[in-house]
């Protein structure tokens, strides 16, 4: 006798998404909380529509919202409305965030962060990605930044109002242009340290590129990865 099995395995994803204060920077379709859900909800609209499970968690310093994970065409209409209710006001708290949402998720399944990290502790976020890798997950880190954050090319007198403190500074930013650069890079260079000790995609979205061109190298680069193991 000889007996066959056919066992079907469904992809569940998770999508966080930050939603603190500082996510409100930018205009329009570069504004990174703008940029950021539209990622979100293509990525989810993709899972759903292969027949996979997808939940939303909207977070800032914790969870405000979480819509458990669902395989129907409905879900998009979900998420897509608890996205349009978004008013981010807060500070962040990435890491206590995924904690939260390493206690709801089940087996050897898939979180998808989107946010711009700034300001977020660094090795608490190190401990919760290797809890998280450690039962197994995937984890992929979107860090989606504005240009300006980015190349800091700004001109001119410029006043710089706090999202998340209540402060101001009238400067010149070609004064300030080096120091941050420098830090920037030193806080860019942390993460992604991170990201390959502990097995973690990390994906830098600037928000003036085309999401479809993003979405394409990230697509091509795991392909890349996959071909290596």
């Amino acid at each position: 006798f000889i007996k066959q099995y056919e066992m079907e395995t469904n992809l569940v994803c998770h999508l966080v998404l930050d939603t603190s204060a500082s996510m409100r920077y930018g205009e329009g379709p570069r504004q990174k909380l703008l940029a950021a859900a539209r990622m979100a909800t293509t990525l989810g609209y993709a899972v759903v529509r292969q027949g996979d499970k997808a939940s939303l968690a909207t977070c800032d310093e914790a969870v405000l919202d979480f819509v458990p994970p669902s395989n129907s065409m409905a879900q998009i209409v979900r998420v897509t409305e608890h996205l349009d209710a978004i008013d981010p006001v807060k500070k962040t708290d990435i890491a206590a965030c995924l904690s939260d949402v390493h206690g709801r998720i089940g087996r050897r399944e898939i979180v998808m962060v989107f946010s711009d990290f700034l300001g977020t502790d660094l090795a608490a976020l190190e401990q919760v990605l290797q809890r998280l890798r450690y039962d197994r997950h995937e984890v992929v880190l979107f860090q989606v930044m504005h240009h300006d954050e980015l190349a800091f090319d700004l001109e001119g007198m410029v006043k710089f109002v706090g999202l998340e403190i209540p402060e101001q500074l009238l400067t010149q930013p070609a004064e300030l242009r080096r120091g941050y650069l420098e830090a920037l890079g030193r806080f860019n260079g942390r993460l992604e340290e991170i990201c390959q000790q502990n097995r973690v995609e990390r994906v830098l979205v600037d928000t003036s590129r085309d999401m479809g061109e993003v979405f394409v190298d990230y697509l091509n680069h795991r392909s890349l990865l996959n071909r290596g193991r």
